[in-house]
C-alpha cells in the first residue's frame, strides 16, 4: 500500500570529524521516502525551487518515489548547513535558509488522497492538519516534529497530535514537549492527547517504542564507522512505517519488528553524507542486519532461578 509523506526536500552542507560534503540532497522527506521505499511504494508532497537539479529527480524515480506531489516554484531551495562534534548526536546549526519553503502550502495532489498510510514530516503542526483534512480515511497516520514547533507552537502540535496514531520524536523532544524528564513518564502524557504509539529515539543508544501499554527497546546497531548521521531519524521513520505499511497490521509484533527494520535502514545510512548509502543499498543487505539485531539482543530463558 502506497505512504504519502509530506516533508521537506532540501540541499545540505554538513561537516563532521570524518569529512565534509556541500550541497548535498538531504530533507526530511527525501530521506524518509528513499527509505520507505524499499518496504512500499511512496508518494511524496513537497516544495523545491527552481535550483533543484534532474539528477536528484532521477533518483526519487529509481525509487519509484511518486512526485506528482513535488512542487516547484520560483526561487531557491531549501538549504541547511550544520556540523557535527565528536558527540554525534547532536548536529550544530550554522544556517537555514527557507527560501521556498517559508512559503509552503502542502496541496495533496488528486491521486494520492487515498493513501491508506500517511507520515507528516517535522513542518508546522497546523500545515500537517491541512494535509490531513486532504486525505480520504487513513488507516493510519504517523507524525514527527521538532524543538521549534514545541516551543513556538505547542497548542497548534497538541491539536495535531489528537490526530495522529504514531508519534516518532527523539528523547530530548519528548521531554521538552512535556516538561517531565522521565521518558517513561512523559511517553503516558504524550499518548494520553492522542498518539497510540509513542517510538523515542535515543541516538547511538537506540529506540524505545511504547505501545499498547507495553514498552519496547533496540539498541543502536554497533558500526565501525558513522561518517554522518543526518537524516538518520528519517531513514528510521521510512524504515518502520514503510515496514508496517507492507504488513497492513499494527499489532505488538509487527510494531516490534517495524522499530528492528528502522534500526537496520538509519545504520546504512548514517554510513556516508547524505543518501550516497541508500542509493547502493540492496535488499539482501537489509535482511541480513536485520538478522544481526535479533543475534545482537536475543537470549534464552534463563529456568535456574
Amino acid at each position: 500500500m502506497s505512504i504519502l509523506v509530506v516533508g521537506s526536500v532540501a540541499f545540505d552542507s554538513v561537516k563532521t570529524p570524518f569529512g565534509e560534503a556541500k550541497e548535498i540532497l538531504g530533507g526530511s522527506a527525501s530521506y524518509f521516502s528513499i527509505s520507505a521505499s524499499f518496504f512500499s511504494p511512496v508518494s511524496l508532497v513537497a516544495v523545491v525551487g527552481q535550483d533543484f537539479p534532474q539528477d536528484h529527480l532521477d533518483l526519487f524515480h529509481k525509487f519509484a518515489v511518486d512526485t506528482r506531489g513535488l512542487q516547484k516554484m520560483d526561487g531557491k531551495t531549501f538549504r541547511w548547513t550544520g556540523e557535527y562534534g565528536f558527540a554525534l548526536n547532536e548536529a550544530k546549526t550554522l544556517e537555514t535558509q527557507l527560501n521556498v519553503f517559508e512559503s509552503f502550502q502542502p496541496e495533496v495532489p488528486q491521486g494520492y488522497r487515498n493513501c491508506q498510510y500517511v507520515f507528516l514530516g517535522n513542518i508546522d503542526p497546523v500545515l500537517q492538519r491541512q494535509v490531513l483534512a486532504q486525505v480520504t480515511q487513513p488507516k493510519f497516520v504517523a507524525c514527527d516534529t521538532m524543538n521549534y514547533w514545541i516551543d513556538s507552537k505547542p497548542e497548534e502540535l497538541k491539536k495535531t497530535l489528537a490526530l495522529v496514531d504514531i508519534l516518532i520524536i527523539n528523547d530530548a523532544e519528548a521531554r521538552m514537549l512535556t516538561g517531565q524528564p522521565n521518558i517513561t513518564k512523559a511517553a503516558k502524557t504524550i499518548c494520553s492527547w492522542g498518539p497510540k504509539i509513542l517510538v523515542v529515539k535515543k541516538g547511538e543508544y537506540g529506540v524505545a517504542m511504547y505501545s499498547h501499554g507495553s514498552i519496547f527497546g533496540a539498541p543502536a546497531f554497533p558500526l565501525e564507522e558513522v561518517f554522518d548521521p543526518t537524516g538518520a531519524g528519517d531513514t528510521f521513520a521510512g524504515g518502520f512505517v514503510g515496514y508496517l505499511a507492507k504488513s497492513g497490521r499494527l499489532d505488538n509484533e509487527t510494531l516490534r519488528k517495524a522499530v528492528i527494520y528502522g534500526s537496520v535502514m538509519a545504520s546504512f545510512n548514517v554510513e556516508d553524507f547524505s543518501l550516497n548509502r541508500m542509493k547502493h543499498l540492496k535488499h539482501s543487505e537489509i535482511q541480513q542486519r536485520f538478522r544481526q539485531f535479533k543475534e545482537l539482543t536475543h537470549f534464552e530463558h534463563d529456568h535456574l532461578l
